[in-house]
């Protein structure tokens, strides 16, 4: 799986959580959400210490 894919399918999983909890109050698709956010955000992380190693590297 790409690492597209993956940011991709955490947003996939975080839309209905994010639609429940500012459309319909849902307190607990707040909490998925937020799960959700905090999987995306160390993800990004991860891409971004990739990337920044394939420049160092020279594998780009």
């Amino acid at each position: 799986m790409s690492r597209y894919d993956e940011m991709n399918e955490l947003l996939d999983q975080l839309e209905p959580d994010i639609t429940k909890f500012y459309e319909k109050g849902n307190k607990a698709a707040g909490t998925r959400a937020r799960k959700t956010l905090q999987a995306m955000k160390k993800k990004a992380q991860e891409i971004r210490m990739e990337i920044q190693e394939w420049k160092n590297t020279g594998k780009v």
